[in-house]
């Protein structure tokens, strides 16, 4: 656990790790792909390779990191997993809401699961809340999303597979776009990032452009009509 190459985020945090494919975007998980290497490094929290885990030991990491910074939590699994226990992820929102000084990002593919345990579930205004959302047939998750009780709500259109067409960003806090990278990295078209970049800029939503990907994601970069795009949510309004 630590510091990130994550572009938009600064740490990551993993008190849950391995998970199951559920849809497209699953198809060349990078994280499978890293928790087979760290297994065979002998790395004690890949011992049970990409099975689902409970590390219970990391759950107060967070509270012995003192200097203030963003998180994305179980960045190799997903807290809404169905083998992941109520009472986990019960005890993971509590100890974000302890360790208010710094910022926590959840993704989720799994939206109904998180829509289930709304009423279960103390969400604190540090937690931003995302869904991920790989091409169109997969929008619904939004519509989970916005019956979150999350102050702040995120999209991550990432691997982009398709134009997503009109989308409803107007619950939204932060898009993040991006293309697939690695061993069969499945293309991206400017004009299907574009489109969603065209409709943040419309609607006020900052938008966060990761990266072009493909096998060698240094080479094809971050640039998109000749600049980055970094833009982060706007967090002063009140919860």
């Amino acid at each position: 656990m630590g510091r990130s190459t994550i572009e938009w985020t600064e740490s990551t945090w993993n008190p849950v790790t391995g998970c199951t494919k559920i849809s497209p975007g699953c198809m060349n998980c990078y994280a499978e792909r890293l928790a087979k290497r760290l297994q065979a490094m002998g790395q004690q929290s890949y011992e049970n390779g990409f099975r689902v885990s409970i590390h219970e030991h990391l759950l107060p990491l967070p509270l012995t990191w003192r200097k203030p910074q963003r998180i994305f939590v179980n960045s190799m699994s997903d807290i809404f997993h169905e083998d992941v226990p109520d009472e986990f992820v019960v005890r993971l929102f509590e100890t974000m809401r302890q360790a208010s000084w710094h910022t926590f990002q959840l993704l989720t593919k799994r939206t109904e699961r998180m829509g289930s345990l709304h009423g279960m579930i103390h969400w604190p205004t540090n937690v931003w809340m995302g869904a991920s959302v790989e091409a169109r047939g997969y929008l619904w998750r939004l519509d989970h999303l916005r019956r979150s009780p999350a102050d702040i709500k995120f999209a991550s259109f990432e691997p982009l597979l398709e134009s997503l067409g009109k989308i409803d960003l107007s619950f939204l806090d932060w898009v993040i776009v991006g293309g697939e990278s690695g061993p069969g990295a499945r293309p991206i078209e400017t004009a299907w990032v574009t489109e969603i970049r065209d409709q943040c800029r419309e609607s006020g939503v900052p938008f966060f452009f990761k990266q072009w990907g493909g096998t060698n994601k240094r080479r094809t970069g971050r640039l998109l009509d000749g600049r980055t795009w970094d833009e982060m949510p706007r967090i002063s309004r009140s919860s």
